[in-house]
């Protein structure tokens, strides 16, 4: 048997997705959650890929190795 008393809350939250999807889950977390990619947007459930880019890090993961391979 567990113990009582010493497990968190698990409360239902609200995600909200950058894609504009919604969605109700349970979590231990406080508050509501913001996610940046979540099932409907994500390539594995979609099947499309699409770079998701917030940061520019493909861009410049992209033009380092271009100046490399132009260099050879």
């Amino acid at each position: 048997m567990p113990k009582p008393g010493i497990h968190p809350d698990y409360a239902a939250v609200k995600v909200h997705c950058s894609c504009g999807n919604s969605f109700e889950t349970r979590s231990t977390h406080k508050g509501n959650l913001s996610v940046e990619i979540c099932s409907n947007c994500h390539p594995f459930f979609t099947g499309k890929q699409r770079l998701v880019d917030t940061a520019g890090r493909v861009e410049r993961f992209r033009r380092k190795y271009a100046e490399k391979a132009a260099t050879k």
